[in-house]
């Protein structure tokens, strides 16, 4: 059945704003952090496999890092253990720290493989142990409490942050046209694994690869300003700003300020997008407008 004249119109402009950003890319690496409504639904997660698979396709080097939360939270109540959070933080203990791997690790991680290998990737699943790619240590954790002298030291457990980051693995595969799916588990020194934040590993990981993007996807359509308008376009300077008089606040906070260091760091933008539109990465990558807000140097 022939394209209709307007069809027709609408799919050449969008392939010719594409162009440019297919040129401009080219050979560059993009952290792409995957989590939310992307991950559960399954029209998304189709979605976004596609994007990965066309970015690679046309000369990117998509690294994707994933989370896995809700999963975790569901494998531990399947075997009759509560979930424990302090300050947003999973409390980790060593019994918790073997469902994280065997989920993030294993159940999550490789479905996101399967998912790229069946629309056509070659992707290849890691943790922060393979190749000695995270190297972590415990993370300190103070609770400030005004009724105090002095700050408390709350122990969550195997929650790691990051040491160092060794990208050889990761430099060896993207070469060898694999697109690496990370889960964000580190290891330490004397070889035990910590459950690292996602966004801090993709923010990190941009960083160290130099990469051109750190895209992380979320169930908002951005940040938005104390009108709920979206706000794009945003310098380090601006959004810092923002962060001071409380405009961005809340579960917006610890995203914006995973991108606000990585493009002080060297990232040359950081974009927080609508995980809940279809096609956001490419969307994001490929055309003018996007679906979310962009931060740059």
């Amino acid at each position: 059945m022939p394209i209709k004249a307007a069809a027709a119109h609408n799919i050449a402009k969008v392939l010719a704003e594409a162009l440019p950003y297919i040129q401009k890319f080219h050979g560059k690496t993009m952290v792409i952090k995957y989590g939310g409504n992307a991950m559960v639904d399954n029209k998304l997660k189709s979605g976004f496999a596609r994007d990965i698979v066309l970015m690679k396709t046309v000369g990117m080097n998509p690294v994707v890092v994933h989370g896995g939360g809700p999963q975790i939270g569901s494998m531990l109540k399947q075997i009759g253990k509560e979930s424990q959070f302090v300050d947003g933080m999973r409390v980790t203990d060593s019994e918790t720290m073997d469902v994280v791997e065997m989920v993030l690790g294993g159940l999550v991680n490789k479905d996101i493989v399967n998912l790229i290998n069946q629309h056509g990737g070659q992707a290849v699943g890691l943790t922060g142990k393979d190749g000695e790619l995270i190297h972590a240590r415990k993370l300190t954790f103070e609770r400030h409490n005004p009724e105090m002298n002095a700050p408390e030291i709350v122990d969550i457990g195997h929650v790691g942050e990051i040491d160092s980051i060794d990208p050889s693995i990761i430099t060896l595969m993207s070469q060898g046209n694999f697109i690496p799916v990370i889960a964000p588990i580190g290891v330490g020194d004397d070889g035990q694994s910590y459950n690292i934040n996602a966004d801090l590993v993709a923010g990190k990981l941009a960083v160290t690869l130099q990469a051109e993007k750190l895209i992380l996807l979320t169930n908002t359509a951005g940040v938005l300003d104390s009108d709920g308008k979206l706000l794009t376009g945003l310098k380090a300077s601006r959004v810092q700003a923002l962060i001071e008089d409380g405009t961005i606040h809340g579960g917006m906070l610890p995203k914006v300020r995973c991108a606000l260091d990585a493009v002080q760091a060297g990232v040359n933008t950081a974009q927080i997008i609508d995980g809940r539109v279809e096609h956001a990465v490419l969307l994001e990558v490929l055309t003018d407008e996007g679906v979310g807000t962009l931060i740059k140097r």
